[in-house]
Order: C-alpha cells, then structure tokens, then sequence
C-alpha cells in the first residue's frame, strides 16, 4: 500500500530540488494547492480505460 501523499513534505522536496524559496506566509497557500492538484491526478488516474484505448491523433469538436 502507498504511503498517503503528504503535500508539505513534497513541497519542501520540490523547493530544493528546483533550488526555490517559498516566503513562509505562502507555504500554506501552495501546500493547499498542491493538495487540489493531487486530488485532481487522483480522480484522473482512477478513471477506467479500456486497455486498446488511444489517444485521438487530431481533435475534432
């Protein structure tokens, strides 16, 4: 099993990585964003697909 997403942990990893400073008034702000976001990939990822699904080459409206 997984261990649940914790958005300050991956936010604090993401800051060093990509070498960031996030003001301490707006960690809140972007941790919650970052948690809409995740919750976003998660409704997303649970969508069922056929396995012979493809991506459409062109979009028609």
């Amino acid at each position: 099993m997984p261990k649940p997403f914790q958005a300050g942990q991956h936010v604090a990893h993401m800051e060093a990585v990509m070498g960031l400073t996030i003001e301490d008034n707006w960690r809140p702000v972007v941790e919650m964003h970052i948690t809409a976001i995740e919750k976003a990939a998660e409704a997303v990822l649970a969508f069922p697909l056929e396995d012979d699904v493809e991506a459409a080459p062109v979009f028609v409206p």
